[in-house]
């Protein structure tokens, strides 16, 4: 076992973008046995059962098997290895409308509930360093419910739980994510009358009728709860889990035998829109929202505190690296994907508009942002995008697909 240093390694990157082909591979079945046998990294262990995020089965790499995994329009599911740019098709789900991810599994919404694809490639977060695992990709199966649905996940994909809530039925569930990492769909609790199900350690929040409840694993009220009008988004940073409120945010954390909920209001005086969806570099203290399509919300998690910038250009989707230099990624409504300084929001490098046909079609490109790379997927280009925003926003890497990629995640991490 090693306790490997938390840096990510250095990708294929020549000074000038360069175009990379993706050959198509076999639609089908999984291709199981070249994707588990091809690790990028050195494998450094093949044990399992020392508390460290592996299951038995899976290998020990001396780096992070960071991938794009993606779906495209007709279900079919391809992962792009970041390190070697092998493409290898993971099978197809049902048609795609919508998909979140933890970073190892992606929980595709389709027309019959939600369908979980596992990537087989994770990162274990273990505070001062981190460890990296590979085990077989996979099909896991469907949690049946009515759509649209609101997925929220820790940054765990061995531990804890995984809420799923299905607006059209109503209905709450609670996934059992270390079933999960053995490949058994498992529900901890399902709820015929709940709401938005966000997961705190062994525990999970229920949000309905303007309040947020806190639920044991098997859905037993434990009476805590706080006030939460009209919720609206959620995401698990290195702090706590967050759910957006109309007044601002509840932080919510592990503590002795339940959860602690800590309110943080939104600026007095302020008139901005609120925020109602949040994105970051996965496990990071400050998430990014959307303040309409002309400012930018940031909340610090760790500072407990909200900050409004100006954007540059309307938006359409927003980021936050929290790195030392504070960068802030933005998607723009022409296409370009700016990169914004947190304390200011001032504009310090562009791209050109790369992803303008896929806006003007309703295509939705996705942004990712890790701590080297930006990663901004053009469904209507047919291409994704490898950024390098620290370095003027510079276009490292073209990947050219032969499919339309719906929906992208960036796994591994």
């Amino acid at each position: 076992m090693i306790g490997a240093a938390s840096v990510i390694p250095s990708r294929k990157d020549p000074v000038r973008s360069r175009i990379v082909p993706l050959a198509l591979a076999l639609v089908g079945s999984l291709a199981l046995a070249s994707c588990a046998g091809a690790a990028p990294g050195k494998p450094a262990s093949t044990e399992a059962g020392d508390g460290h995020g592996e299951i038995a089965g899976a290998v020990e790499l001396a780096e992070p098997a960071l991938g794009l995994t993606s779906v495209d329009a007709d279900g079919a599911v391809r992962h792009l290895d970041l390190l070697d740019e092998s493409v290898t098709d993971l099978g197809s789900t049902a048609p795609p409308v919508g998909m979140t991810t933890d970073g190892r599994y992606l929980f595709v919404e389709t027309a019959d509930g939600v369908q979980i694809v596992d990537s087989g490639v994770w990162t274990w977060d273990h505070v001062d360093h981190f460890h990296y695992y590979r085990a077989e990709p996979r099909l896991l199966g469907t949690v049946e419910g009515e759509g649209p649905v609101t997925v929220a996940t820790t940054n765990s994909s061995t531990t804890g739980g995984t809420g799923l809530f299905f607006a059209g039925s109503g209905e709450s569930v609670l996934l059992d994510t270390e079933a999960l990492s053995k490949g058994e769909v498992v529900e901890r609790f399902r709820d015929d009358d709940g709401g938005l199900v966000v997961p705190v350690g062994s525990f999970a929040l229920v949000a309905r009728g303007g309040e947020v409840a806190v639920r044991s694993a098997d859905g037993a009220p434990t009476g805590e709860s706080a006030a939460c009008v009209d919720p609206r988004g959620a995401i698990t940073t290195r702090v706590g889990a967050v759910v957006g409120c109309g007044d601002g945010a509840l932080l919510a954390t592990a503590a002795t035998g339940g959860v602690a909920i800590e309110r943080i209001p939104y600026p007095q005086g302020t008139t901005a829109p609120r925020a109602e969806a949040f994105a970051n570099r996965e496990g990071r203290p400050t998430v990014a929202a959307l303040a309409g399509d002309s400012a930018v919300w940031l909340l610090d998690t760790r500072a407990r505190e909200w900050t409004l910038l100006p954007a540059p250009a309307p938006l359409a989707a927003v980021t936050a690296v929290d790195d030392a230099d504070g960068h802030v990624l933005a998607l723009a409504k022409d296409g370009r994907m700016l990169v914004l300084e947190a304390a200011t929001g001032a504009q310090l490098a562009a791209t050109e508009p790369l992803v303008a046909d896929s806006l003007s079609t309703g295509a939705a490109p996705v942004l990712i942002a890790d701590q080297q790379r930006a990663y901004l997927s053009a469904p209507s280009e047919h291409r994704m995008f490898e950024i390098d925003f620290a370095d003027g926003a510079r276009l490292a890497r073209t990947f050219e697909t032969a499919s339309a990629p719906a929906f992208v995640a960036e796994t591994g991490r």
